[in-house]
């Protein structure tokens, strides 16, 4: 199969049918994932440039992995070590890693738009690993693909899942509502008036306010990091007040359908976004997240860099 596209900006440029075949190439890499020798020569001679203006753990080292585990050369850029911090401004940074051919540039920013940016000017793949409170698509698919797993394939449709916490500031949100509602599933926000996005009544969701209520009958939720590097002051005015009413925590999940699943992009604060018990608990699949991460990383560097598909 051709892959159709050549770069990976926002879920929304995928058909549902794309999705699905992602999540296949996933599956046959998490197989690689699990052998003593875990290295293919599949993009033997290939470059990735991991360019990454904001500080990541999670996602920069997933891609990372993905990539040197396809033995492709990896690359990294941090704001700190680039030219940015010395005024240049992104467009010739770009321009400049342009002029060492890579195949592929993973980007994360600041800004919104920055992914979209780069891809318009430049002939390389551009993958999306978080731009401003834009979108992080491969984030969303990670956490579908988790989903997919825990619900034995595509059976999204009339599954309701809650995004809890921090949505005005989190585009993990915004690129998981667009992609659960996409694949069928029925989603739910719930978080303070204040930590809402702008317009959130026109978001194909249900908003609640009460966490109590909006856990009933769900199949799965998606707790967010509280982003207070990016809030403005008078937001979150009480940070336990909010943990009283916002936490999640096991009397939070006895309320929801049987065998739900409690996830969370990571990193986690404990004790104010989820209780650490439920954390750990046999419910929690946040280090699944993890683990399902490189493998649909490693399944999106192949088909964007190729072109193809490898199943």
């Amino acid at each position: 199969m051709q892959w159709p596209h050549k770069d990976l900006l926002d879920v929304d440029q995928l058909s549902t049918e794309q999705v699905a075949h992602i999540f296949d190439a996933a599956t046959h890499f998490q197989e690689i994932n699990s052998r003593p020798v875990k290295k293919v020569p599949t993009l033997k001679g290939k470059s990735v440039v991991l360019f990454f203006a904001e500080a990541s753990t999670r996602t920069k080292t997933s891609f990372d992995m993905a990539g040197k585990r396809l033995s492709a050369d990896t690359f990294s850029l941090a704001k700190s070590g680039s030219s940015l911090v010395k005024g240049e401004t992104l467009k010739d940074t770009a321009l400049t890693l342009q002029a060492m051919s890579p195949d592929a540039i993973v980007i994360r920013h600041w800004a919104g738009g920055a992914a979209q940016f780069l891809a318009e000017r430049l002939d390389c793949s551009i993958i999306n690993a978080g731009d401003g409170r834009h979108a992080h698509p491969t984030q969303a698919l990670l956490d579908a693909f988790t989903l997919y797993q825990e619900w034995a394939g595509m059976d999204f449709k009339g599954k309701r899942v809650l995004i809890l916490g921090d949505i005005a500031h989190s585009r993990v949100a915004r690129s998981n509502v667009k992609l659960l509602t996409m694949l069928g599933a029925r989603v739910r926000l719930c978080g303070p008036r204040t930590l809402l996005p702008p317009r959130v009544e026109d978001w194909p969701v249900r908003v609640f306010s009460d966490l109590s209520e909006a856990v009933r009958g769900v199949n799965a939720i998606m707790c967010l990091r509280l982003q207070l590097e990016r809030q403005q002051a008078g937001l979150l005015p009480d940070l336990r007040e909010y943990s009283r009413r916002f936490c999640l925590s096991e009397r939070h999940l006895e309320l929801a359908a049987k065998n739900a699943r409690v996830m969370h992009p990571g990193p986690m604060n404990r004790g104010a976004e989820i209780s650490s018990s439920l954390a750990d608990a046999p419910q929690s699949v946040i280090l699944d997240q993890v683990a399902n991460g490189v493998a649909v990383r490693m399944a999106l560097l192949f088909m964007y860099m190729t072109r193809q598909s490898p199943v």
